[in-house]
């Protein structure tokens, strides 16, 4: 494999390289990465393999899929944007717009293959129904992190310490063997149901689907229909079939009556971008088991039968051997005697709590009165300048969020919120800073910082392409050069900063912005949203500081949250004012646990007040 010289039209990719014992590999994600570019045949990236050692090129012969054009490049040589990512990460030419994070990058593959090949439907349906395939942040979608972090990473593990992880499966491949257990559901499956009790009518023992060639195996069941239904998708010279009525016996057939559909690729019926993640995953761990405790492979049958089904597309078998993966053949797997029930997980191992709502009960009074009786209530910082606005009438109207798609008393608060971030923003900012705008969106914050803080680098992180494209055109029709884009999940950015700010970040977002400041003891100005969206998740806990959390429970806390929602100018003035407090109370936990960190925090209000029924800010400076 030849390094080769990279062309500036070409969108850089950066992938990771791992050295084990000396031993240099791709990473999981690399691979995935990789994997999915042979896949889509899309050539229009230049890969550099990210190391700490030079000439890795030849050590890595046969992993990297022909036709690409690939480099390597030292770690302390990366791209300032790529640089605060985790890796992989995608690169746009000219530097300013980057892509991180594995969900996200693999989308962005599929995308740009689709722009380049608009007749190549397998890779078009790589991105599932209504294109959602793994768009939901590993943050707040427990499927998005099962595939994207939990299984690449206990398969890491595992591979690192083969003999530690052999006593015990997993949690993270338990829970996808469970999932493939479970039913069905996809866009209008009433149809295909219906198709499959009436072959379920005829006496068909197996479904055997038609048009469908499929090897035999015994106790495997092959759903005819499903499959049916799954390569049609994949086909790119697939028509559809003429629309046949079901017979008169099983049109009445209530849906509630209809048989479940099986699995037949990990999301359900179609082979989409998880099967696409899962593959180089799945065939690393199967692997080590079948080599080390091959008696081990019972626990996971449905795993197995899953792995056979995906080598039944040619499009697969010719990626598996671009890649270098010699699959295994599950039918020469020699038989297992019975084994006991598969071990569950426990202790740490378990999954994380469910990300549901917890029911409420009552009102918040009785939790503000615990409160009051244990000394704390909601207090309120005095707004240093509350007459401290931008120059709204002398800036271009690219930077004027009345240039948005909002109406103008809406714009006028927009600008009213935005003096407040700023107005705290400038009066942290020295030269040479660098200032993060989190949950950016299109850019409103983010912009104005650029232009009034000429002196300071601003960067854009936000997960959603459409917003943070929006603020890149908007960018560059001011010609700033003082600002780069990150589309990203919080989890990815790793990069060193002096200021975090947010408008309205939503629920949580709030606490992994704090975090993420607190990570990189950088200042923040940040104003929270949707109190009612807060919740227990695998990385915080409310309430989140000691004094909080020895006078409330977690679900009294939910309440104050609940009510802190109850700001609306609709409601009567005395439910706004519950609201309020209940809003800086939960502001007050939040502003306790940073002070833990070495800062001071400041809980103060925006003003006017009417700018927003959302209108706390927590504007905190490390002390130490």
């Amino acid at each position: 494999m030849k390094q080769t010289e990279p062309q500036k039209d070409r969108e850089s990719l950066y992938l990771e390289v791992t050295t084990v014992n000396g031993a240099v590999s791709l990473s999981l994600h690399s691979s995935i990465v990789l994997f999915l570019l042979s896949y889509t045949e899309c050539s229009s990236f230049h890969v550099y393999l990210v190391t700490d050692q030079a000439d890795i090129l030849l050590s890595l012969s046969g992993l990297v899929p022909g036709g690409l054009a690939v480099s390597e490049v030292r770690r302390d040589k990366l791209p300032g944007l790529v640089r605060m990512c985790r890796l992989p990460a995608a690169l746009e030419p000219g530097a300013c717009f980057c892509r991180a994070g594995l969900a996200v990058v693999l989308r962005h593959i599929i995308q740009r293959a689709c722009q380049l090949m608009p007749g190549r439907r397998d890779v078009a349906s790589l991105l599932g129904f209504k294109n959602t395939c793994l768009k939901a942040c590993a943050e707040v979608s427990q499927w998005t992190r099962l595939c994207e972090l939990d299984i690449p990473s206990a398969v890491e593990q595992h591979i690192r310490n083969p003999e530690d992880q052999m006593c015990r499966l997993p949690a993270a491949i338990l829970n996808l063997e469970q999932r493939l257990g479970e039913p069905v559901k996809v866009h209008n499956d009433d149809k295909i149901r219906r198709q499959k009790l009436q072959q379920q009518k005829k006496g068909n023992s197996q479904l055997k689907g038609p048009s469908t060639e499929t090897e035999s195996h015994p106790n495997e069941s092959h759903p005819g229909v499903e499959l049916s239904a799954a390569l049609a998708k994949l086909s790119a010279d697939a028509v559809p079939s003429p629309s046949t009525r079901e017979r008169s016996d099983i049109r009445k057939v209530k849906t509630t009556d209809l048989p479940e559909l099986e699995h037949v690729f990990a999301e359900g019926l179609y082979f989409t971008l998880t099967d696409v993640v899962l593959l180089p995953c799945v065939h690393q761990y199967l692997i080590s088991l079948h080599k080390h405790t091959p008696s081990t492979l019972s626990h996971l049958p449905l795993l197995l039968r899953w792995y056979q089904r995906v080598q039944e597309l040619p499009s697969v078998l010719r990626t598996t051997k671009d890649c270098g993966m010699a699959l295994l053949c599950l039918s020469t797997v020699d038989p297992c005697p019975p084994q006991p029930e598969a071990p569950q997980p426990s202790g740490a191992e378990q999954e994380g709590p469910k990300l549901k709502q917890e029911p409420f009960v009552g009102g918040p009074r009785p939790t503000l009165t615990k409160l009051q009786e244990n000394g704390i209530d909601a207090v309120y910082a005095a707004h240093p300048c509350p007459s401290w606005t931008v120059d709204w009438e002398s800036l271009p109207a690219a930077v004027n969020p009345t240039e948005g798609k909002m109406s103008d008393a809406r714009a006028v608060r927009k600008q009213q919120q935005l003096n407040n971030l700023v107005a705290m923003v400038t009066e942290l900012a020295r030269p040479g800073h660098t200032v993060v705008d989190f949950c950016s969106g299109g850019g409103h914050v983010g912009i104005v910082l650029a232009y009034t803080l000429p002196k300071c680098q601003v960067i854009l992180i936000e997960n959603k392409e459409e917003s943070l494209v929006r603020a890149r055109d908007r960018s560059a029709q001011l010609g700033l050069t003082n600002i780069g884009f990150i589309q990203t999940n919080l989890d990815y950015f790793t990069g060193n900063f002096n200021i975090g700010v947010a408008l309205h970040a939503c629920g949580v977002a709030t606490d992994m912005v704090l975090d993420r400041c607190l990570q990189a003891q950088a200042g923040f100005v940040i104003s929270p949203c949707c109190y009612g969206f807060i919740q227990n998740t695998l990385k915080f806990n409310f309430p989140k500081s000691a004094r909080f959390t020895e006078t409330l429970s977690y679900k009294e806390h939910m309440i104050l949250c609940r009510f802190a929602d109850q700001t609306a100018v609709s409601l009567p003035p005395e439910r706004r004012l519950i609201g309020k407090r209940c809003m800086g109370l939960v502001d007050l936990d939040r502003s306790w646990a940073a002070e833990t960190h070495g800062y001071s925090v400041r809980v103060m209000t925006m003003v006017p007040e009417g700018c927003s029924p959302k209108n706390n800010m927590l504007v905190g400076i490390p002390t130490r």
